[in-house]
């Protein structure tokens, strides 16, 4: 009895009445990917992982992604997507391969992650030709696509940090303390920006810095020796 070639690894005497065997929401349309820069990606599986922590119940071992979803997300992200063009299509057997986890793994990871909202995808087939000559469409890999946060089910989105007070962080700093203490005419000013650019590794503030000092210990000296020089 002749294999089964239209279900590799499937008993040789399974049959399907399909017109094609094809999943029945497949389709030859051309997907359309969405370009993700790497900053985003980041972000999102940060994103990810913060929502993982938010829906693991006391005495749980997985969240709502669980260890499968978290690792399939992790390679889609970071092994196949291409953040140029968004192209995200690789097979549940590549994907197997690269997170170390067994193909069944995956095909759970997925459904995780499609349940919490954090991932969908488009079905697809091409247009084949069978051995004997017919019609027929041939099934390919998935085309994936990452959700942003506002899809997630259940996923709270962390605080926004305080805004600082304005009357101490918030206070925007001069833009050259340098050259506001010298159009105020005060030196000692000039000695701190100076001194402060010195402990930065500026050689040269460092070097206008001991002139600067010198010369208004000096002039500060003046006015104490003559004093004394008066004195009876």
């Amino acid at each position: 009895m002749p294999g089964n070639t239209l279900f590799p690894g499937m008993l040789p005497h399974a049959r399907t009445y399909a017109a094609w065997p094809v999943w029945k929401d497949s389709t030859s349309a051309e997907a359309r990917f969405q370009p993700m820069t790497k900053r985003q990606a980041h972000q999102l599986w940060h994103d990810a992982g913060r929502f993982e922590r938010q829906t693991r119940k006391p005495g749980c071992q997985d969240g709502a992604l669980g260890r499968n979803g978290l690792a399939v997300l992790h390679t889609l992200l970071f092994d196949f997507l291409n953040f140029k063009s968004g192209r995200l299509d690789p097979s549940q057997a590549a994907i197997a391969e690269k997170a170390n986890i067994s193909e069944r793994s995956v095909a759970r990871g997925l459904v995780k992650l499609k349940d919490a909202g954090v991932l969908n995808w488009l079905r697809r087939c091409v247009p084949a030709v069978a051995a004997a000559g017919g019609f027929l469409m041939r099934q390919i890999s998935s085309a994936y696509h990452v959700c942003s946060t506002a899809n997630w089910k259940g996923y709270k989105a962390p605080p926004e940090p305080p805004k600082p007070d304005p009357g101490t962080w918030g206070a925007r700093p001069p833009d050259n303390p340098y050259a506001d203490a010298k159009a105020a005419h005060d030196d000692w000013a000039r000695l701190a920006a100076l001194d402060a650019e010195a402990a930065l590794g500026s050689g040269v503030a460092r070097v206008h810095a001991n002139v600067l000092r010198r010369r208004l210990l000096y002039s500060s000296a003046i006015p104490e020796a003559a004093s004394l020089a008066m004195k009876p």
